[in-house]
């Protein structure tokens, strides 16, 4: 009974924190509509990087989805894990080539030729990276877990909650992505 207690309270804390991020990039969204048709504002295309992370953090995501499937069928977890982890890890090594794009066009988060609408998309896209790598934490736990076989179709608390926060920085990540490509 005690176990079901601190199971449920550990989803309720993740809710809790994924509220918090959400009211974050809720506040920096509305600043950012507010800003916008001020003027002054830069136009530029989103670097080609962004795109190859929108997919790569999309295919992570969709991957996610099979893992408890495999524990199901008493399968190891891991390599479906382990290709989350490395999916995010190039994630970020493209939002790392997305902002060297930037700089190479002239959009910089701040100083001297900074703008408005370069500033916005390095803290957006940067605060994200922060709580991806949060995520990077927690599938880097799992995964040697998962190489452990420590998970079953009764012990997956870790894969559960870890897989609950991707698919949310995956569906944030696409609101992110169309916020600036589209709006």
């Amino acid at each position: 009974m005690a176990t079901i207690v601190e199971n449920n309270a550990k989803k309720q804390l993740l809710w809790i924190g994924m509220g918090s991020i959400l009211m974050f990039f809720g506040g920096l969204t509305s600043a950012y509509i507010v800003r916008k048709p001020e003027g002054n504002w830069l136009e530029f295309v989103l670097p080609e990087y962004f795109t190859l992370s929108t997919i790569i953090i999309v295919l992570s995501s969709i991957i996610l989805f099979f893992v408890k499937a495999q524990l199901r069928k008493n399968n190891s977890a891991f390599q479906l894990v382990l290709s989350v982890l490395l999916l995010g890890l190039l994630f970020t090594f493209f939002q790392f080539k997305g902002w060297q794009q930037l700089i190479s066009q002239g959009v910089y988060l701040t100083g001297e030729g900074s703008n408005a609408s370069g500033s916005f998309l390095y803290v957006l896209t940067l605060a994200h990276l922060v709580h991806l790598l949060a995520g990077l934490v927690a599938l880097i736990y799992v995964t040697i877990q998962a190489k452990n076989n420590v998970f079953t179709t009764k012990n997956s608390l870790a894969i559960d909650l870890t897989s609950v926060y991707w698919h949310f920085l995956a569906l944030l990540w696409l609101f992110l992505y169309a916020l600036l490509n589209f709006y």
